[in-house]
């Protein structure tokens, strides 16, 4: 992958609902990826690397997941870190 065409991603409103992009937002920059909340309601992430990519997968996963889809998706985790 080459870095120096990562640029800026949105995620669409749809997605994640007001009250969770604040907190997806919140999350992404403990994570010290620049993020910010516009004010037509997309959520802008900047990203510059690699796993950053990884990083807002799992941001949006864990908000948007139901809780037993993150159940199968630990379990499948804990499968294949056994095998």
């Amino acid at each position: 992958m080459n870095l120096s065409s990562l640029s800026t991603l949105t995620v669409p409103v749809g997605s994640i609902s007001r009250c969770d992009r604040w907190l997806a937002c919140q999350r992404l920059q403990d994570l010290n990826i620049p993020c910010q909340c516009q004010s037509d309601g997309c959520l802008r992430v900047e990203i510059t690397h690699p796993i950053a990519i990884l990083q807002l997968r799992s941001v949006v996963q864990q908000i948007t997941a139901s809780r037993p889809e993150l159940i199968d998706w630990l379990e499948r985790c804990l499968d294949s870190s056994f095998s």
